[in-house]
């Protein structure tokens, strides 16, 4: 296997006791930053986020989806982020152009970008009737540390979240992933103690990347014991298309559809998630008016 190919590990730990997850998200954050021309600080904001989106899609299973909305009165605004259980991750920010000085060199101040009042939403498609949505309060705007709130909080599961984006002079990702650690059932205090100790211990998640670490070597400086149970990759994927954002004309009625070819002759859609823009021009606009007609 390619170590430095994004991809997800899943596995297990003291006699089913923990359950642990580590990404590499390298690539996909690079790529997001390509389409959105993300500065650093966001850069490192928005992989963060898209991070933990990729290992809670991980958590799912068949067809179900997760979205993520970090909401934060930080100069960023919005960050958004949706995973499936495929590895299939995509995101965008509200502001890709922030600028904010580094706490210490190579140490941005990803808290004052997101904003340290706000609020993190999950909602979460499970083929039910109603979807699952929790909500739970910033508490810090480093994210890692909101993350493992939400756990707790929304979740009721104790966690450890590690979250991580280092990049490079250039403006390119050098690095991006993650872990999460969650306690279940049955752990005892002794053990806990143990995990408090190594993760107290162990370097920050970019530092582990660049050092070569695999994703397997790095969950076992905490769980030495841990068994991978499934790997799979982490890619950017998007389901827009002229077929979805024609739809989406016809949603907004057919006055709205003749004002546009009326008052410019034409009509164009750019997609959040991946920065694409769809033109339709007159004839289109036409063709798509006789739809929402019938």
């Amino acid at each position: 296997m390619d170590q430095q190919k994004d991809r997800i590990l899943r596995g297990t730990a003291l006699g089913g006791k923990v359950r642990a997850f580590a990404v590499r998200t390298t690539d996909l954050v690079e790529e997001l930053r390509s389409r959105h021309d993300t500065f650093p600080v966001v850069t490192a904001a928005l992989g963060r986020t898209v991070s933990a989106a990729a290992m809670m899609g991980a958590m799912l299973k068949g067809d179900e989806r997760l979205s993520i909305q970090v909401r934060g009165d930080g100069p960023i605004g919005l960050i958004a982020a949706e995973s499936n259980a495929n590895g299939e991750v995509r995101g965008y920010v509200h502001n890709p152009h922030v600028e904010l000085t580094n706490i210490r060199p190579g140490k941005m101040d990803v808290a004052a970008a997101v904003g340290r009042t706000g609020y993190i939403h999950v909602i979460k498609d499970l083929g039910l009737k109603e979807p699952y949505r929790g909500s739970v309060p910033i508490i810090s705007g480093e994210l890692a540390e909101d993350f493992t709130y939400y756990f707790a909080v929304s979740e009721q599961t104790n966690s450890a979240v590690s979250l991580g984006v280092l990049v490079s002079p250039d403006y390119t990702v050098a690095s991006a992933g993650g872990f999460i650690i969650q306690l279940l059932p049955g752990i005892t205090d002794e053990e806990i103690t143990e995990l408090e100790r190594a993760l107290g211990a162990i370097p920050p998640m970019t530092e582990m990347l660049e050092e070569g670490l695999s994703l397997e070597d790095i969950l076992k400086r905490v769980v030495p014991d841990v068994s991978i149970l499934d790997e799979m990759d982490v890619k950017f994927s998007c389901d827009c298309s002229q077929e979805r954002v024609e739809r989406a004309l016809i949603s907004l009625g057919r006055d709205e559809i003749q004002q546009m070819i009326d008052e410019d002759g034409k009509a164009e859609v750019s997609c959040h998630f991946c920065n694409e823009t769809y033109t339709f021009d007159v004839e289109q606009l036409k063709s798509v008016l006789e739809r929402a007609k019938s």
